[in-house]
């Protein structure tokens, strides 16, 4: 059996590079088709698999700035010829599902989320506020054209596996689909409990505009209290002009180093809405509670409560959630953190489930009894 893996691009292990990975575990035989691949970006493990690029890894400074070439993505994926092969499992959050099969070939979609730029955060990423004129007036007819083709090409995929509850309702509602839910893989094995507490809280993430890591920035430099942010992005200047003496940033760091960071916080502050979310679940295999927006995948990985409730919960708890993205909510779960006693041992136990082992065992069970199905219905 000839087996493809689709992923979007190749330029960084974040956390859809960490279930490709865990993928080409599963499937070490398996080929990558993938838009663009900085080499050296990704784990041992992926590199080195047979990797297929598109023409958008040809294009002028595509390797830093491929996201400017968004309108051409959906031309590019479908260049792929995927004919020779029997199963394709796609990776995907942008357009990697959109490839072309044949209808004999069976295609399973790992969906991180529909499109989101094109969808719910399209006023994020494409405020229009101090934007010329020709952006102004042309990003709308992109973004119409890529709605309507993330849309359509959704009917390509014959099964949907959502990586949380959060995006299974998206994909309902954008393609109208149904899908399984398969937690991605954290190495909650690789971290161990940590019983020391530091001065500083924690932000592990990129400094893009949705992460609202300038809410934290704000919210500490008003406490008063040290702030650790570990990142890099376009976000960086702007939130370090803002950023008062407590407010630290720096690179991302080695694995070894990441582990120190979250084994010597307070806790980890965590003030975006995403789709999952690895870092919490890695902040608490270390027994480190949480301090995050209440809305999206956290809510299926923290155990937490909020401000209004129960000022002295029961120690099953991980952490504490703020209702409202502003920096007066946030300010009030961090007062209500300081006089809450949380277990390290509880912690850390609520993030056994999201064992990589338990991706793998799950993600191959599924694939194969679809994968069966469809060769059933095609009488092969």
């Amino acid at each position: 059996m000839r087996i493809a893996l689709v992923h979007d691009w190749l330029t960084g292990m974040r956390g859809g590079e960490k279930c490709l990975e865990a993928l080409c575990q599963i499937y070490p035989q398996a080929e990558i088709y993938t838009l663009l691949h900085n080499p050296g970006s990704v784990s041992r493990e992926i590199e080195s698999k047979k990797i297929h690029n598109s023409f958008i890894q040809n294009l002028p400074w595509a390797s830093k700035k491929y996201q400017y070439y968004l309108p051409l993505f959906p031309t590019a994926i479908e260049q792929f010829n995927l004919t020779d092969f029997d199963l394709v499992i796609s990776s995907s959050h942008c357009v990697a599902k959109g490839v072309l099969t044949r209808p004999e070939t069976c295609h399973i979609c790992y969906c991180y989320t529909p499109m989101r730029y094109a969808w719910e955060m399209y006023y994020t990423y494409f405020n229009s506020k101090n934007r010329g004129w020709l952006f102004r007036h042309l990003i709308p007819f992109i973004m119409n054209y890529l709605r309507s083709w993330d849309e359509s090409s959704s009917r390509r995929v014959d099964n949907f596996v959502a990586i949380s509850q959060h995006v299974q309702k998206r994909i309902k509602k954008h393609y109208r689909r149904e899908s399984e839910v398969i937690y991605p893989p954290v190495a909650v094995e690789s971290y161990e409990l940590s019983q020391k507490s530091g001065d500083y809280y924690l932000i592990v993430s990129a400094l893009v505009p949705y992460k609202r890591v300038d809410l934290a920035v704000e919210a500490f430099n008003r406490l008063g209290e040290r702030l650790l942010v570990v990142g890099e992005g376009p976000e960086k200047k702007r939130l370090q002009k803002i950023a008062g003496k407590k407010v630290e940033f720096i690179s991302w760091q080695s694995f070894e180093n990441l582990k120190n960071c979250y084994y010597n916080c307070k806790a980890l502050i965590f003030p975006g809405e995403e789709d999952f979310g690895i870092v919490p679940v890695e902040a608490q295999a270390c027994g480190k509670p949480v301090i995050a927006y209440g809305r999206g995948g956290v809510l299926e990985t923290v155990v937490g409560f909020y401000p209004e409730e129960d000022e002295k919960p029961n120690r099953e708890r991980s952490g504490v959630f703020f209702k409202e993205q502003t920096v007066e909510s946030l300010i009030q779960a961090v007062k209500l953190f300081e006089k809450t006693e949380f277990d390290p041992h509880t912690i850390r136990k609520n993030t056994l489930k999201f064992e990589a082992k338990i991706f793998k065992d799950k993600m191959k069970t599924f694939i194969a009894e679809k994968f069966k199905e469809h060769q059933k219905n095609f009488g092969l």
